[in-house]
């Protein structure tokens, strides 16, 4: 019984290793590009008003393709892509930050009133290990997900978007 019980265990092991190892060979980076990108950068914001938020945009230029990028990771995060068409395809990745965002949060001693507060997010582990100015572009050639990495890219000045409009009805004394 004892040996029957062994072998089921390094049966069950053994399937594990060997899904866990799919998974990382699933996501090998591909060495030939998928595209012909453009200057590959990004530009934080934010907002002019308190609570409005803040992020960063990553944009990625496309000059021929023949594949259709899907999502992008980068600095940690993950975002899907929206495609901008003009007159080259334009990929813009969107990650929002935590400086300016609204907080309502509920601090009580009594744990009740507090049952509504939201969780910290916590950032999901990264299936790659980047430098701070490369990412990962994933598409679908084929049927098959593949990603390619992208490097050198550049930031440009931050947007710093204006105050909230003055209300015309409030008056000064």
């Amino acid at each position: 019984m004892k040996l029957l019980k062994q072998i089921s265990f390094l049966s069950v092991m053994f399937i594990l290793m060997a899904s866990f190892s799919q998974c990382s060979s699933a996501q090998k980076l591909q060495k030939e590009a998928p595209a012909q990108f453009g200057e590959v950068y990004y530009q934080n914001w934010t907002a002019g008003v308190s609570g409005g938020g803040s992020g960063l945009n990553l944009f990625i230029p496309v000059m021929n393709t023949s594949v259709e990028l899907d999502s992008v990771y980068f600095k940690g995060r993950a975002s899907k892509l929206e495609m901008k068409n003009g007159n080259e395809i334009l990929y813009v990745g969107r990650f929002q930050t935590d400086f300016n965002q609204p907080k309502d949060v509920v601090m009580s001693s009594d744990a009740n009133e507090e049952y509504n507060n939201q969780l910290i997010k916590t950032d999901e582990s990264m299936p790659f290990e980047l430098k701070d100015h490369e990412c990962v572009v994933s598409y679908t050639k084929s049927g098959k997900t593949q990603y390619y990495k992208i490097s050198n890219i550049k930031e440009r000045e931050p947007l710093n978007y204006p105050s909230a409009p003055p209300n015309p009805n409030k008056k000064f004394n």
